[in-house]
């Protein structure tokens, strides 16, 4: 369920609610009685911690550095 932001017309209280989009929006103030008005947010963004989230943390070396050895063709054993 999202959080919804109110501001009291009246009194200036402001507080946080959770409940469904389908709900209705409060309209009364718990602390004067007065009208209340939704504010709008921006919602809240992801925030990511730790590594491995970036192109640059996916990789466990960087690929211009990493030394290429050379394969030697496989022998065929003598009969």
């Amino acid at each position: 369920m999202p959080t919804y932001d109110y501001v009291c017309q009246e009194c200036g209280h402001e507080l946080e609610t959770f409940h469904s989009m389908q709900d209705e929006p409060l309209s009364v103030c718990p602390s004067c009685r007065g009208r209340l008005k939704r504010k709008v947010g921006g919602g809240s963004g992801i925030i990511f911690k730790g590594s491995g989230f970036y192109v640059n943390d996916s990789r466990k070396t960087d690929p211009a550095k990493v030394e290429t050895k050379a394969v030697e063709p496989a022998t065929k054993a003598s009969e």
